[in-house]
């Protein structure tokens, strides 16, 4: 792409030809101005940046682990409900992340910049809406408040999040900072999916939700001879639920806190100069036309939808397929999708050491499967930079529909995932599950997601963007920006290197 790769990065010139540097560009390079220092990101900034993944994370896997036998098992939704309440939940999630991407490409700077204000003003709302989740109201057709809640809280965690993710391309310039405190993230978003799962489980694990015995088909009359104390530990685990979604709540607020008082959103100098933002359908146009976007959402699509799978159906697979039930909360604290582990679960015995093994193993792929795409988009977003130099503003587009195909997609699994426990005879507060309910919920957890990763991993083999390219798209892109601060720097250059890049 660019001649000559031994000219320096920050040099605009390098990238034109001979024939565009005349006379009427060499006061500009007499200028010679002192160059500006690297954008440095401080350690504390970095870890400011990081912490704000944090929420996203723990809601997110609380509510995944947790939210289906949650539904089940202690507010008594029954299965069909609970499909349903999963799917529309998550399709409207889906839906308003392209919404909320539009509306953020079409908000206009403010003194707290473009991005923040959303963070800001969502975060109150969001963590009232999700603690009303997990509380049991007391009048019939609750799934109502649950569908209603649930999408409050998508839609306003997405105004969390959407910004959240874009605010990469805005705290600092320099590519190595960006990656930096990507890195930062993806750790602290590592140690979120833990923290999540480990206050959410640790609390509820202390106050199980009551069983029924099967015994010879006596269901009823042992119901109805235990209902005093069937009704007190159900109120118990209910409460338990309550408080862990009051300690989650918390967090969100702290970490919402850290990142806006800690990180400061940035302007390009180019998009500066733009005049109004791209209309947002030409955008749309433009992110979806860009072939190593397809290729990198195709993948992420798919092991992300591994993972959820395994996410959504643990805690019942653990409880009725393996019998586990004491124990299933400690096992999420590890527990992560991988083809091999996943195999070995699907394979071995009823062994609780063996389990606890895989659990961890499993864990240090996720990291890999699930979360390494974040870090791989912002290549994507500069390499259509290089090639679009003057479509400003469409970061929000990249994050929003990057996550959009995968939730639609895992709210039509989570939905059917449930539907299909129905069909296989699911007991609501039952002790233990008929034959095809515990063989579905090995296959749902197991053979599905094997065979998404392998999907996947195959899509990510495509992605056309290797070191060489990100060093590339790192120079041209460092040229648009000393192009962009340059007051010497002509409309007809600006077209020019557009051209040639």
């Amino acid at each position: 792409m660019a001649k000559g790769e031994g000219a320096e990065s920050g040099s605009a010139a390098g990238l034109l030809p001979t024939g565009i540097l005349q006379a009427s560009e060499r006061p500009v390079q007499a200028k010679k101005e002192p160059k500006k220092k690297k954008q440095q990101l401080s350690i504390c900034n970095k870890l400011c940046y990081a912490v704000g993944g944090a929420p996203y994370q723990v809601t997110g896997c609380a509510l995944g682990f947790f939210l289906q036998i949650y539904l089940l098992d202690v507010a008594l939704v029954d299965p069909l409900s609970a499909s349903i309440i999963l799917f529309v939940g998550r399709a409207w999630d889906a839906f308003t992340d392209p919404l909320v991407g539009f509306c953020i490409s079409k908000s206009p700077w403010t003194r707290l910049g473009r991005l923040m204000p959303w963070i800001i003003f969502s975060t109150p709302l969001a963590v009232i809406a999700y603690f009303l989740i997990w509380f049991v109201p007391d009048f019939p057709h609750s799934q109502l408040w649950y569908l209603l809640f649930y999408c409050l809280f998508e839609t306003l965690v997405t105004c969390f999040h959407v910004p959240y993710s874009a605010l990469t391309m805005f705290i600092s310039t320099e590519q190595s900072e960006r990656d930096s405190a990507t890195a930062y993230r993806m750790t602290v978003e590592v140690l979120g999916t833990v923290l999540g799962t480990a206050i959410q489980g640790q609390i509820v694990g202390q106050a199980n939700a009551p069983c029924l015995q099967d015994s010879n088909g006596s269901e009823l009359a042992l119901a109805a001879a235990n209902h005093t104390q069937s009704i007190s530990s159900l109120k118990r685990t209910q409460n338990a639920y309550l408080l862990a979604a009051g300690v989650i709540a918390s967090i969100y607020v702290v970490c919402a806190i850290i990142l806006t008082l800690g990180v400061r959103e940035q302007r390009e100098p180019y998009e500066a100069q733009q005049a109004e933002p791209m209309p947002f359908f030409r955008g749309l146009r433009m992110v979806l036309s860009h072939g190593p976007y397809v290729k990198l959402i195709a993948g992420f699509l798919f092991t992300s939808l591994a993972f959820m799978l395994v996410e959504g159906n643990f805690a019942l697979f653990c409880t009725y397929t393996l019998g586990f039930r004491n124990e299933f909360q400690n096992l999420l604290l590890a527990i992560m999708s991988a083809v091999p582990f996943l195999i070995l679960v699907a394979l071995m015995k009823r062994n609780l050491i063996v389990t606890y093994v895989v659990a961890i193993a499993a864990g240090v792929s996720v990291a890999a499967a699930f979360l390494l795409p974040w870090s791989m988009l912002p290549d994507v977003i500069d390499d259509f930079h290089v090639k679009q130099p003057h479509s400003r503003g469409t970061e929000p587009i990249f994050f929003s529909f990057y996550v959009f195909f995968t939730k639609f997609a895992s709210g039509v699994s989570l939905g059917i995932s449930t539907l299909s426990l129905d069909f296989a005879g699911y007991r609501t507060q039952g002790c233990s599950q008929p034959a095809y309910v515990k063989f579905t919920l090995k296959m749902l957890v197991t053979m599905a997601p094997i065979v998404l990763i392998l999907l996947g991993l195959l899509l990510f083999k495509l992605y056309p963007i290797d070191e060489e390219k990100r060093r590339q798209n790192k120079k041209a892109l460092q040229a648009l920006r000393d192009e962009g601060s340059s007051s010497g720097c002509s409309d007809t250059d600006s077209t020019e290197l557009a051209s040639i890049l």
